[in-house]
């Protein structure tokens, strides 16, 4: 009779492995593992050099034009009358007047006295141009100029950063 793990043997079956058989199994095996793991731990580091192209972080794009001026907003006096686009003048929506970007173009205005921003749709023309004469550049709705902080002031320092062309 000889002597497996845990059992004994009397007819001599070979699907049994013998205590040092045993030993050395398990030796290969754990062998054979880290062997597979350290062929993939390989592979992998390998494909980590290689930079694979990647879409701009949220909320970022690609700037297509950048203008730095005056903005002013308009607001009541206009709200609900049919702007140079055809669609209505809503103070309440984030939507500007510029003079010659298409119409549909989004543009990220940000107010430069204290960094804050919003990006709105063109849908009319404007501002008048005497007072592009004096580096107005935008004229945006009431709720753009809330966003921006510059109720008060009426007119403030921008950076326009065009998104996307509008398509008219």
């Amino acid at each position: 009779m000889k002597t497996t793990i845990g059992r004994t043997e009397s007819n001599g079956d070979s699907r049994l492995l013998a205590e040092g058989e045993q030993n050395e199994h398990v030796r290969l095996t754990a062998m054979r593992r880290a062997l597979v793991i350290a062929s993939l731990a390989g592979c992998l580091s390998g494909c980590a050099t290689h930079k694979l192209p990647t879409a701009p972080p949220l909320g970022k794009s690609a700037i297509l034009e950048t203008r730095v001026g005056l903005a002013s907003y308009y607001g009541r006096e206009f709200h609900g009358q049919i702007t140079a686009s055809g669609a209505r003048f809503d103070m309440n929506a984030l939507v500007a007047a510029h003079p010659s970007y298409p119409f549909g173009t989004r543009v990220r205005v940000t107010n430069l006295a204290n960094n804050r921003s919003t990006v709105v749709r063109i849908i009319d023309r404007g501002p008048a141009p005497h007072l592009r004469a004096d580096g107005l550049l935008i004229d945006v709705s009431r709720k753009a100029a809330e966003t921006l902080a510059f109720i008060q002031q009426g007119r403030t320092r921008v950076r326009l950063e065009v998104l996307a062309w509008g398509s008219r």
